[in-house]
């Protein structure tokens, strides 16, 4: 019991701090230090097709999906007010879910995009690795939450809101995280996780660009080889 109440200190009172220090000092330092580093460093030019089908899904719903994170958190009255009536409840927990799967099937394709293809896979660091593992976990921990614990949408504004409040005054109240279900917990901690590590990664690009890609028109890309250059090599 003891220790459980230590880990919980642990991942709930030390790590958000430490996450958002770190976040904070290495975006600052990273982007003195080597500013044309802040972009996703994207791959699309080695493979487009499944590029595509794998990172817009993703961006789409977790985009949605974050939004209705920081809605919850900003008016938390208006979304336990909005979810008093059942059909409306129904509406945003299955919208909730519907683009948490979507975001589930983009980095469930990015992953199997960057081990099936070897040019991309060859481009990708531990670090990458690292990130899409946390990633995974971060958006399948949450559908999991939406099927398992349903109604998230009124329990995080009105217990998790003021958890994140009391972050942010400086006096953070355990008592609203103690009792959570183990994928909760899960979903938060590695959330913080993801948000030390973004600026030693490709995440970084989030600060910089509004991911235009997600509307603008398709651009086309033309290869160009040596007269005496094979199809197969022009293609690769």
């Amino acid at each position: 019991m003891k220790l459980l109440a230590s880990s919980d200190e642990l991942l709930f009172m030390v790590l958000p701090y430490v996450a958002v220090g770190v976040f904070l000092l290495a975006t600052i330092v990273r982007y003195r230090t080597a500013p044309f580093t802040y972009s996703s460093l994207s791959s699309q030019f080695l493979e487009n097709h499944e590029h595509f089908w794998a990172l817009v899904p993703f961006h789409f719903g977790i985009i949605v999906t974050l939004t209705g994170h920081v809605v919850a958190f900003l008016i938390p009255r208006q979304v336990l007010l909005w979810n008093s009536r059942p059909l409306r409840l129904y509406v945003l927990e299955a919208s909730a879910l519907a683009f948490g799967l979507l975001a589930l099937v983009g980095i469930a394709a990015t992953i199997h995009r960057r081990l099936t293809f070897r040019k991309v896979r060859e481009v990708t660091s531990r670090l990458d690795w690292i990130v899409l593992g946390l990633l995974l976990v971060q958006v399948l921990s949450g559908v999991l939450v939406a099927i398992y614990h349903p109604w998230g949408s009124s329990w995080f504004a009105a217990v998790l809101t003021p958890y994140l409040w009391s972050l942010i005054a400086l006096n953070p109240d355990l008592g609203y995280i103690v009792g959570m279900p183990w994928l909760v917990k899960t979903h938060i901690a590695s959330a913080f996780v993801l948000i030390g590590l973004s600026p030693f990664t490709r995440l970084v690009h989030i600060l910089v660009a509004p991911n235009p890609y997600l509307w603008r028109r398709p651009q086309v890309v033309r290869w160009y080889g040596r007269p005496d250059t094979s199809s197969a090599e022009r293609r690769a």
